[in-house]
This record gives structure tokens, C-alpha cells and sequence, in this order.
């Protein structure tokens, strides 16, 4: 091998072998940190409602949250997917996949999702922190626009999750330490939450990330997930 050929060699390798796990792994705490720190409902309430109104501040401030969601932490990692590693992102989940165990788990799991919000909102942390969006006990209406925001915040967090972390850092760290990665970095931006949701966390990456794998799929966990939050908002603006 020459001299001039080995850098080269080199490269190519570090490409091939260490380029995802390193982007993923180097971008994460910073776009993490952001989307925390401003995207929240308390940066757009404290710093962006008088300059940009957008009609009630609760529910700007609670859109303004979903849609940061949905483009840092979904529309990013995507393009990232799509224009730096140059794969599908079918790859990350975002395909059907296994259809009879995505079917299979939603039976077993959403009605367990509905018992464990129910038994969340009875929480007075839970019910002192959510909903997100404070006007979607006005109406059905506005519960319903909530609903359909909502879905953003899902998407997005599902996707850098146990999408674009934990498809992507499977090959060089393997199937049981990219799951627990994720989980990692998932729990830790639920610190500031109330304590039984930072727990909860914990077993739900779990859960949603043994599913995502198993069904090749995040359909499973993103429907799990989002249930989970929406029967929450439920109980607690129209439940007993």
C-alpha cells in the first residue's frame, strides 16, 4: 500500500464504519439542549408571545412546543438520514413493517396505556403539569385541535428516539446498547417532569424500543405513546 493510498484507506473506513454513530452520537446533546431549552411552552410564552401573537398564547405556546418537535427532532434527523448517511428511512422504522405483531402489540398494549393515563391524571403532579395545551379543556373543539397537534410532538419524538438513534447506532454498538442509549437520552430530557413520569420513561423507551425492533417498525410505540398522552389530557379536562 502506498502512502498516498492509506489516509485514503483510512477515510473510506472511518466513512463506512464510524460516520453515523459519530454524527448521531456528536449532534444529539446540542439539538437535544435546544429543542429543551427553546422549544419550549415557557420560551415562546416568555420571550415570543408579544412579539409574534398568534391568538390565545396557550395554545400558540403549546403548537409552537409540537411543531419544534416535530422539525428538530423529526424533520431534521430525517434529512440528516436522507442527505448525509444516504439511506432509507425505511431503514429507521418508518415503514409498516411486521403488521401481525405491530397489530398484536397494539392489542395487548393500548388498553394498558388508557388504565396506566387513567391512573396518571389521578396524580395531582400529573394534573399540575398537563394538559400541555391549558386551553384544551374548553371544548371539544379545542381538545380536538390539540389532539390533532399533538400528533406532532409524537411523531418527532418517536423518530429521533427509537428511530434515528436506535436503528442508527445498532450496527456499531448492537441491538441491546442502541436500545438503552436512546433510552438514556430520552429519560434524561424528561428531568424537570414529575417524578413518577421520569420513572415511567424509563420503562416505556424500553418497551417502545424492544417493540420498534421486533416489528421492524415505529407505528407500534407511536400509537402507544401518543394514546398514552392524549388519554391523559382526556381524564384530566373531561374525566371524572
Amino acid at each position: 500500500m502506498s502512502h498516498t493510498d492509506r489516509p485514503r484507506r483510512l477515510i473510506d473506513a472511518f466513512r463506512s464504519r464510524q460516520l453515523k454513530p459519530t454524527v448521531i452520537l456528536l449532534i444529539s446533546p446540542p439539538l437535544l439542549v435546544t429543542w429543551k431549552c427553546f422549544g419550549s411552552p415557557q420560551f415562546y410564552l416568555e420571550r415570543l408571545a408579544e412579539r409574534c401573537p398568534a391568538g390565545d398564547p396557550a395554545v400558540a405556546a403549546a403548537v409552537y412546543h409540537f411543531l419544534a418537535a416535530f422539525l428538530l427532532l423529526g424533520v431534521l434527523p430525517a434529512l440528516i438520514v436522507k442527505l448525509v448517511f444516504r439511506e432509507r428511512l425505511a431503514d429507521y422504522g418508518v415503514q409498516l413493517g411486521n403488521r401481525f405483531r405491530t397489530v398484536r402489540s397494539l392489542a395487548v398494549y393500548a388498553p394498558l396505556m388508557v388504565a396506566v393515563a387513567w391512573l396518571g391524571s389521578l396524580n395531582p403532579a400529573i394534573a399540575a403539569e398537563y394538559p400541555i395545551n391549558k386551553a384544551a379543556a374548553a371544548s371539544a373543539g379545542m381538545f380536538g385541535l390539540h389532539a390533532v397537534t399533538y400528533v406532532m410532538f409524537y411523531l418527532g419524538w418517536e423518530f429521533y428516539f427509537r428511530g434515528f438513534m436506535q436503528f442508527g447506532l445498532r450496527e456499531s454498538l448492537g441491538d441491546t446498547n442502541a436500545l438503552f442509549v436512546q433510552v438514556l437520552g430520552s429519560v434524561l430530557l424528561h428531568i424537570g417532569k414529575p417524578t413518577v413520569e421520569i420513572y415511567g420513561s424509563i420503562a416505556g423507551g424500553i418497551l417502545w424500543g424492544v417493540l420498534a425492533f421486533r416489528t421492524r417498525s415505529l407505528l407500534s410505540g407511536l400509537v402507544q405513546h401518543f394514546l398514552l398522552g392524549l388519554a391523559v389530557d382526556w381524564f384530566l379536562c373531561f374525566g371524572p
